[in-house]
């Protein structure tokens, strides 16, 4: 089985995504901003970010058409990340030992959506 190297683009550009959006989080708490407003306008910073460096970085593709398809995949891997660790955390395992754990699963998985669904060269023809 060959790797596809833009998986490793796409873990360097995940850690790069993550320090942003906590950097935009950061900023908005230093704003004087409360945690909800600034969880929110984190997580909105960083899908942005994301699609603009995960387009552009990883699949070579920056179309806008394809930005609603990123957010539904952001936010059905948020689901599964979400629904996993709950699981986990019925076999007594802590949020924290659950997360680490999933956490390569949920890479991989993510990747495995952006490129067959969100940035899939097939969806290119019809206009997304």
């Amino acid at each position: 089985m060959k790797l596809d190297p833009r998986f490793i683009k796409f873990i360097l550009v995940g850690i790069l995504n993550t320090l942003f959006g906590l950097a935009a989080y950061a900023s908005l708490i230093a704003m004087g901003l409360p945690v909800w407003t600034s969880l929110i306008g984190g997580n909105v910073a960083g899908i942005l970010f994301n699609f603009v460096t995960t387009g552009h970085f990883v699949f070579a593709n920056m179309l806008l058409a394809r930005l609603p398809r990123f957010i539904g995949a952001y936010f059905g891997l948020y689901a599964l990340n979400y629904l996993l660790i709950q699981l986990l955390l019925s076999f007594r395992m802590s949020a924290i030992g659950a997360q680490v754990l999933l956490t390569p699963l949920m890479a991989i998985g993510s990747f495995y959506v952006m490129s067959r669904y969100v940035f899939a060269p097939a969806h290119v023809g019809n206009g997304q």
